[in-house]
C-alpha cells in the first residue's frame, strides 16, 4: 500500500483537519543503466576535481553559487537551513478563488488528501462547500524541504491538492509572438473546421489512452532478452498512530472565522485534533516527516 508523503492538518479558518497527503501520480518510465560496451560492466559517475582530476570524497564536498562564470560564493550548512521554510505539516488555506480562475499553465503535480481518522465530517464539509460554491482553495504547504504554492480543490469523494507554479516560474505570453485574428481565414474554412471538430467530439475517457512508445521498447526488451539474455550485474554498495475525533462544534467556529475575518495563523507543528487554534497551542503533536 502507498505510503503519505506527511501527516498533517488541512487548515482554512479556524478549521483544522487531519489528512494524509497521498501522491495522486504513478510513473511507468523504463530505467537504463549504461555499461561499457567492451564487457557490459557499469559506468559509475564519480565526483572529480576539474584540476586535479582525483576523486572527492563527500565530506570535502561544499555548495556554492555561481554567481559569475567561474566565479563562487560558498554556502555553510547553516545559510541553506537558515533560508528553507520551517517543515511544519499544514496545508494553510488563505484564498478562496473561481474553479476556472488558475490557468493550466499553473498546475504541476497532483496529491490526493486522505482525511485522518475520525476526521471525515470536517472534510467533507470543506468538500461540499468548495463544490457549492464553484471554488477552490489556495495556500502554501511545505513538502520536505521546499515551500510550494498549492490548490485544495474537491474530485468526486476526494479533496485534490495540485501544487502550482509561482508565477514567476511560468513564461507570460508577451514574451512570444503569437498570429492574431487575420483576414485570411473565410468564414467556410472555419465553418468547416468547426464541422470537423463536431465530427470527432467525444467523451473523455482515459482508459482510451495508453504509452504506446512504452509498451512497444517493452516488447524489444523482451525480446533481446530472449535472444542474447540478461547480462547480471552485481549490486552496488550504497551509502503510534495519531486519534482523531469528530466531536467539534464546526458552527461555533466558523462563526468565530468570519467573525474575525481572518485566517488560521500557520503553526511550527501540525495539531493532533481538528480542533480551534486556541486549543491546539496547548497540545502540539511532534511532527512527523515522511519521505
Amino acid at each position: 500500500m502507498a505510503r503519505p508523503i506527511w501527516n498533517g492538518t488541512l487548515s482554512f479558518g479556524l478549521l483544522n483537519i487531519p489528512v494524509a497527503v497521498m501522491s495522486g501520480e504513478r510513473t511507468h518510465d523504463l530505467h537504463f543503466r549504461m555499461l561499457d560496451a567492451r564487457n557490459r560492466k557499469p559506468i559509475r559517475y564519480e565526483r572529480v576535481n576539474a584540476e586535479t582530476g582525483r576523486e572527492v570524497p563527500w565530506r570535502d564536498i561544499v555548495k556554492a553559487f555561481e554567481y559569475r562564470k567561474g566565479s563562487y560564493v560558498v554556502l555553510e550548512p547553516e545559510d541553506i537551513k537558515g533560508a528553507a521554510p520551517e517543515s511544519h505539516e499544514m496545508i494553510d488555506l488563505d484564498t478562496f478563488v473561481g474553479a476556472d480562475a488558475i490557468g493550466p499553465e499553473y498546475f504541476e503535480k497532483p496529491y490526493y488528501l486522505v482525511p485522518g481518522k475520525r476526521a471525515e465530517k470536517g472534510y467533507v464539509l470543506l468538500r461540499q462547500t468548495l463544490e457549492k460554491t464553484g471554488r477552490i482553495g489556495i495556500g502554501r504547504v511545505v513538502i520536505r524541504t521546499r515551500e510550494y504554492l498549492c490548490a485544495v480543490m474537491p474530485r468526486g469523494k476526494a479533496l485534490l491538492m495540485n501544487l502550482l507554479r509561482y508565477p514567476s516560474e511560468v513564461i507570460p505570453l508577451s514574451e512570444y509572438d503569437f498570429p492574431a485574428t487575420t483576414s485570411r481565414v473565410s468564414k467556410s474554412e472555419l465553418a468547416m473546421a468547426e464541422k470537423l471538430v463536431e465530427t470527432l467530439s467525444g467523451e473523455w475517457e482515459p482508459s482510451n489512452y495508453k504509452d504506446e512508445f512504452r509498451e512497444r521498447l517493452k516488447k524489444v526488451v523482451a525480446k533481446r532478452l530472449k535472444r542474447k539474455g540478461a547480462v547480471e550485474i552485481e549490486p552496488e554498495e550504497r551509502e503510534e498512530e495519531e486519534k482523531w475525533t469528530n466531536v467539534v462544534d464546526f458552527v461555533a467556529l466558523l462563526k468565530e472565522s468570519l467573525a474575525k475575518g481572518t485566517r488560521a495563523p500557520a503553526k511550527k507543528k501540525a495539531a493532533a485534533k481538528p480542533i480551534a487554534k486556541s486549543a491546539a497551542k496547548k497540545r502540539k503533536t511532534p511532527a512527523r516527516q515522511r519521505a
